[in-house]
């Protein structure tokens, strides 16, 4: 019992794989740039600047970068949503709409 415990704890410590969008042959993952996603995926369906968030580092150094969601489908029935942040992917979401 308490080396099933601690595989399930050592398992929970582990960090989570990037969340991944297939496109054709070519898969985009959280990080790739948006001209990465451009060449994989193509023109997305819709594209929106949501805003923009201002990040700072451990220096005290502050940006404002743009954020923007790309919508790709429907494929299948499923949208994809995709948010960038200073032109790198950081979330990518999917909703099946009818």
């Amino acid at each position: 019992m308490k080396r099933f415990l601690f595989l399930a704890l050592l398992l929970a410590s582990l960090p989570l794989s990037a969340a991944t969008l297939r496109c054709d042959r070519d898969l985009v993952s959280s990080g790739d740039h948006t001209s990465e996603v451009l060449d994989k995926c193509g023109q997305p369906n819709s594209r929106e600047t949501i805003g923009y968030r201002q990040r700072g580092d451990d220096w005290g150094n502050y940006e404002e970068v743009r954020v923007e969601e790309w919508v790709y489908g429907p494929r299948n029935g499923m949208y994809y949503f995709l948010r960038f942040e200073g032109n790198r992917l950081i979330k990518i979401d999917s909703d099946r709409r009818r």
